[in-house]
């Protein structure tokens, strides 16, 4: 008897060790479904849902099936910003055809002074940053004078490529409290994600918000998380496994994340 006691002790010690290894581990990755050139590429339907998305992580952005605006995951929920920048709550089922995720759990906080673009954001925050050679998820709450975001319309097949439906994008300005949620992604990861950073914005009441493409803001903090792990799941379809995602798709990358008004 006492040893099948020992045995069932020795048992449910394991099972504990592993289950805290897993939520370890976890909370150090990000995980992204598909990749950025096949994107580009017009690969807009992916068969992953939201729901099993969300066991990946509770932070995070991507888009939706049929390129269907922007997706943004906050707090462990997921919003949907359609064309014209009003948010949303999508069903569980929904699909994504690409999106990064993590377990948001900060472990440095960096001072911001006054932000007066995006590019001095992402120059402040790479100044802060422990190394450019890692990901970090990176959460900013704050009063914006300004932000300038962008989500494009569904689109419908024969689906072309991504730097060409760009242009069908609708900006939106907002004004007040709100949230930015960012990656920035080593440069290694070219072809994979997005080399740099990569921020969505989400108002405080969560009713708007879209992909970011310029900012101004009062004072405040950013809080990361560096994620030492890189998990990819590829989709596993006739259209991925057809795509020639063999070409240098880094000009097109910077078409569709730059800001329209702005000549660089």
């Amino acid at each position: 008897m006492l040893k099948a006691l020992q045995r069932v002790s020795t048992l449910a010690l394991s099972l504990f060790l592993a289950l805290l290894c897993h939520t370890a581990w976890a909370g150090d990755t990000v995980f992204q479904y598909s990749t950025i050139d096949a994107l580009l590429a017009g690969l807009y339907d992916g068969d992953m849902s939201l729901h099993d998305l969300k066991s990946q992580g509770d932070f995070g952005l991507g888009t939706l099936n049929g390129l269907d605006g922007e997706l943004i995951v906050l707090e462990g929920q997921a919003y949907h910003v359609t064309a014209g920048g009003k948010a949303t709550i999508p069903p569980d089922p929904s699909k994504t055809p690409f999106a990064t995720v993590s377990f948001f759990q900060e472990d440095t906080i960096l001072k911001l002074d006054k932000i007066s673009s995006l590019s001095a954001l992402n120059e402040a925050v790479a100044k802060g940053l422990p190394s450019k050679n890692h990901f970090y998820a990176i959460r900013i709450d704050g009063q914006f004078s300004s932000v300038k975001t962008r989500a494009i319309p569904k689109q419908n097949e024969p689906y072309a490529p991504l730097a060409s439906v760009v242009k069908e994008q609708v900006i939106v300005q907002f004004s007040g409290e709100g949230t930015l949620v960012g990656y920035y992604s080593p440069s290694f990861v070219k072809g994979v994600n997005v080399p740099g950073f990569h921020w969505h914005f989400l108002t405080k009441d969560r009713q708007g918000g879209g992909h970011v493409l310029d900012c101004v803001m009062s004072p405040t903090v950013a809080r990361m998380d560096t994620l030492l792990t890189f998990s990819v799941r590829l989709p596993d379809d006739k259209k991925f496994n057809s795509l020639d995602l063999t070409k240098d798709k880094g000009k097109e990358l910077h078409a569709v994340e730059k800001d329209p008004m702005k000549k660089k």
